[in-house]
């Protein structure tokens, strides 16, 4: 049934008088924030480092549920909560109903919920020792193991970039990442952003988690939800929109976006077991925050899921609760759009220890696989750029690319916190053994810094990967030939559709590019690592 919103004429009118369908609560302040659920890591000392949130129930075979915020750190500092726009919640069909933590139930066609400014009962000290920014959040869960390899406990959270954080007391962590900073956090805090409906009868505070059931669905951007959907304080003092979504409905909202619905059924059931691994691997990545998942690129796109069409849906239903597995559990399942003929190394993307089943190799048949065996030799790599077309997956657009980059657009992509003045000179100084630059040294007029790994395309965002040569092209500019797009590692999007057009199977393909893995339904071999 279409989720396309109804005209109501009238009743839209009476949207201000939201009735409530049971008991009435109490109309007291917002209540600080909750403490940590039983299953929530004790904190190490009585000083916390963020707002404590519960965690989301984990995804197992029994409950294979998401929670996935469509939106994060919603909300407006305290002191603007006034000029702030409330937070406007529409239903594509019928009634929305929502039920706050105090038992407070209202229904109506669409939720209007304001900022709250809310004095708490005491003032709230935050205390905690920061590690950042990371270019990803393999990095910085790689960077959370130096201070629980030393018994710290050591979250990872998104503020703006990634950052790991531990308590006030912790060791100094050793040793530190290159570009990365130790930094202190302290503040006190006597207020924090609330939730309120504003009815005829008066105002009515809303106590998180507020759970909302769209029957009809939620709109929300550009799409339609089912949900149920949560609004939830997050450890920032913001909020999240969360919908709590089957694994295999999130697949239908993944699967479209990722690798697109027109390619060849083998390509699509592969991106469908690759994105359902890569949920449950990934499902503590905003655990901090109280949900699994976020629902953009730091995660994988989640978008509407009746963009699923009939194949996207069958591929999905053909691999049903099937994931990847390694000897640790679900693996690492990471892909990207096109590894240019090369697929890479786990250690040559992100921070971290070799990965059994993310190797480099030559992507194409043998005479290719002959001509450009791994470690790529420095000679070899300008030819593969120039005469690699044998590859599996060579028609994809960014297959083969260039890029300038000038003095100016390098300056200010380092920003004042890498400030090297202008830049004069970039050099490679490390490659990995598929030719990808491991470290990029940016020389300038007041100093030097040096890019590694993921960080190169974090902050040199116009390059599509970093298998690529490197010229100067006069002054303060630079010539960089490359292939690919993304990290390289994993299955190459464009290689599997290529491959699943020559006829290979889901399980070839998943086999050539995780070689080792074995195919099994989710809590055959354990829910996580």
């Amino acid at each position: 049934m279409s989720l396309r919103p109804r005209v109501l004429p009238r009743l839209l009118l009476a949207m201000a008088l939201l009735f409530p369908a049971g008991c009435r609560a109490d109309q007291g302040p917002l209540a600080p924030p909750p403490p940590p659920s039983a299953d929530a890591p004790a904190p190490e000392s009585s000083t916390p480092m963020h707002w404590p949130v519960p965690r989301p129930a984990p995804l197992t075979a029994a409950n294979p549920v998401l929670w996935v915020a469509l939106a994060a750190r919603l909300g407006p500092a305290p002191a603007d909560v006034q000029a702030a726009q409330p937070l406007r919640l529409r239903s594509s069909s019928g009634l929305l109903t929502l039920i706050d933590a105090s038992g407070q139930r209202f229904q109506s066609p669409e939720l209007v919920l304001h900022w709250r400014r809310e004095v708490l009962p005491q003032p709230t000290t935050l205390r905690r020792r920061g590690l950042g920014p990371f270019a990803s959040f393999e990095s910085a869960e790689q960077a959370a193991g130096l201070w629980r390899a030393v018994g710290v406990e050591a979250v990872v959270a998104k503020p703006r970039d990634w950052e790991v954080w531990a308590p006030a007391g912790a060791p100094d962590p050793a040793p530190l990442p290159d570009g990365v900073r130790l930094t202190g956090f302290q503040r006190t805090v006597a207020e924090r952003v609330g939730l309120e409906l504003r009815r005829a009868q008066g105002v009515v505070p809303l106590v998180s988690p507020i759970r909302i059931e769209a029957p009809g669905g939620l709109l929300w951007k550009q799409g339609a939800y089912a949900g149920p959907f949560r609004l939830l304080a997050d450890a920032h003092g913001g909020w999240s929109l969360v919908e709590q979504v089957p694994l295999e409905r999130y697949l239908e909202g993944v699967v479209p976006h990722e690798i697109g619905a027109g390619v060849p059924a083998a390509a699509l059931e592969a991106q469908a077991v690759l994105a359902r691994t890569w949920a449950v691997r990934n499902q503590h990545r905003f655990v901090v925050d109280g949900y699994h998942l976020c629902a953009d690129t730091q995660c994988q796109v989640y978008s509407d899921p009746r963009h699923a069409g009939a194949a996207v849906r069958q591929a999905i239903a053909a691999t049903r609760l099937a994931v990847l597995m390694g000897a640790d559990g679900p693996i690492h399942a990471v892909y990207h759009a096109s590894n240019g003929g090369v697929s890479a190394a786990y250690p040559e993307a992100w921070n971290g220890a070799p990965v059994p089943y993310l190797t480099p190799f030559p992507d194409g048949p043998a005479p290719f696989q002959a001509r450009f065996p791994v470690p790529l030799a420095a000679t070899a790599l300008p030819t593969l750029l120039r005469d690699g077309r044998a590859a599996w997956g060579a028609d994809h657009p960014v297959f083969r690319w260039q890029r300038q980059l000038t003095a100016a657009q390098i300056a200010t992509a380092l920003g004042p916190e890498r400030a090297v003045g202008r830049p004069t000179a970039l050099k490679v100084l490390a490659r990995g053994p598929s030719g990808r630059v491991l470290a990029l040294e940016v020389q300038g007029t007041e100093g030097r810094t040096v890019l590694r790994l993921d960080a190169i395309r974090r902050t040199l965002r116009s390059l599509p990967s970093t298998l690529f040569t490197l010229q100067p092209a006069g002054a303060g500019v630079w010539q960089l030939v490359g292939g690919g797009f993304g990290h390289g590692a994993g299955l190459s999007q464009a290689g599997a559709i290529d491959l699943a057009g020559r006829g290979w199977s889901t399980r070839r393909i998943l086999a050539h590019y995780y070689p080792g893995t074995t195919l099994q339904l989710l809590g055959a071999g354990g829910d996580s690592p």
